[in-house]
C-alpha cells in the first residue's frame, strides 16, 4: 500500500478562483535511520535495490539526492 494518500484541499489564497492545491498525508515510516549512522562519515554510499546500485549522496547544502 502507498505511504502517501493524494487529497486535494482548497487554499484560502486560491479558493476564490476556484484552483485546488494537492496535500500529502503521510503515516510514520515502518523504521527511521539517522543519516549519519546510514553514511558513516562518507557523502555517498551504494544502495543494491533488487539488482539496481542506485547512489545517494550528501549535497554542499545537506540535502539528499537519489540517482540510479
Amino acid at each position: 500500500m502507498n505511504r502517501f494518500a493524494q487529497t486535494m484541499v482548497s487554499n484560502d489564497a486560491s479558493s476564490a478562483h476556484g484552483a485546488l492545491q494537492p496535500s500529502f498525508i503521510s503515516s510514520q515510516p515502518d523504521r527511521v535511520i539517522e543519516s549519519r549512522s546510514l553514511f558513516a562519515g562518507d557523502r555517498e554510499i551504494g544502495i543494491d535495490h533488487r539488482g539496481s546500485i542506485y547512489r545517494l549522496r550528501i549535497t554542499r547544502q545537506g540535502k539528499l539526492i537519489l540517482n540510479k
